[in-house]
């Protein structure tokens, strides 16, 4: 783990004694692929953090919120979409002694544990901010969306229309329908 990694935290001034708390308030560059396929935190684009880092018997128990811009498309009409998202977390990272019981194959994999008193949030972070996405983001709230014969976006043109479209199943029978005016008398 690189101590100088924006989302690696020191932990060695809490000293291993419970009870003991820093407050930590940060801005990092946003990590790559942070969000979902329709809506992500841009690369790069800043990310505020505001933690607590408390310990406890176990190790190092962080609280926390992110706060980050978001960009996107709209699942209805494709248009750009531009929100924020704030993602609460809470996680326990644990003393990584090498007199641990746990060593080996019985290790929980999904323990977050401390390597050398630093602490990776990266991977907390991206958990909290995917969760807290919209699972479907739209423009609007009322998004009409696009048109689904020719694609028009049906925002620009709420009268837009197209006859309704004939089964094909049915349409020998079209040829069959006379005019009422062509009635025999």
């Amino acid at each position: 783990m690189d101590p100088r990694a924006p989302l690696v935290l020191d932990t060695r001034e809490l000293g291993r004694r419970p009870g003991s708390q820093r407050e930590v308030e940060q801005t990092v560059p946003a990590p790559a692929d942070l969000g979902i396929e329709v809506l992500a935190v841009p690369e790069g684009s800043p990310v505020v953090l505001d933690l607590r880092l408390e310990a406890v018997m176990e190790g190092v128990l962080v609280t926390g919120t992110a706060t980050a811009g978001l960009a996107g498309e709209c699942v209805r009409c494709l248009d750009a979409v531009t929100d924020e998202v704030e993602a609460r977390f809470q996680e326990l990272y644990v003393y990584d002694d090498d007199g641990d019981s746990r060593q080996g194959d019985d290790q929980d994999d999904d323990v977050s544990r401390l390597e050398r008193d630093l602490l990776d949030l990266e991977p907390v972070l991206r958990d909290a901010v995917v969760l807290a996405l919209p699972f479907q983001p739209l423009c609007e709230e009322d998004c009409p969306g696009l048109c689904t014969e020719c694609g028009a976006r049906l925002a620009d043109d709420p009268d837009h229309g197209h006859e309704d479209p004939v089964d094909p199943r049915w349409a020998g029978l079209a040829a069959l329908r006379q005019d009422p005016g062509d009635a025999p008398a």
